[in-house]
């Protein structure tokens, strides 16, 4: 049985990650976990509401979505006949994916982003960091953003 860890949020429920998944369960079997760092997006902001105590912060906001994204993702890919579980990261993609190293095996890495110019973890090299801080293989998919959905 081999184990593989993805990492992805606004990508989540992608066609391109969804044939990946689908591929690796053809080829031999597998368990997924998921994990949804709770990345704010880069559009959010703290507004006067959050700072007087009156509206959620924008961590608040970031972690909410990530796990709205996760329980959407975990069914569907369970309705791909899917064995997968997962979890809300840290903010900090590359922190979450040590912490889920820390308490589960990995034969391999997938990292789900969007196009550059628009993903966060693209700008900050994610992927390649991932293979010089891990020795787990890791496979990167980039999503057309016409293809996310929210």
């Amino acid at each position: 049985m081999r184990h593989c860890l993805i990492v992805a949020n606004q990508t989540l429920t992608t066609e391109t990650l969804s044939e990946a998944v689908q591929q690796r369960m053809a080829a031999e079997p597998h368990e997924f976990h998921v994990v949804a760092p709770a990345t704010p997006l880069h559009d959010q902001t703290d507004g006067p509401e959050a700072f007087a105590g009156l509206g959620p912060s924008t961590t608040d906001r970031a972690y909410a979505l990530a796990c709205q994204r996760l329980e959407h993702a975990l069914e569907h890919l369970r309705g791909l006949g899917a064995t997968v579980d997962g979890e809300v990261g840290d903010a900090d993609a590359l922190e979450a994916v040590r912490v889920a190293l820390g308490h589960l095996p990995a034969d391999e890495i997938i990292v789900s982003t969007l196009p550059r110019g628009l993903s966060q973890w693209l700008r900050r090299d994610l992927p390649a960091r991932l293979r010089k801080v891990t020795d787990v293989p890791v496979t990167h998919l980039v999503t057309d953003r016409h293809t996310v959905r929210t």
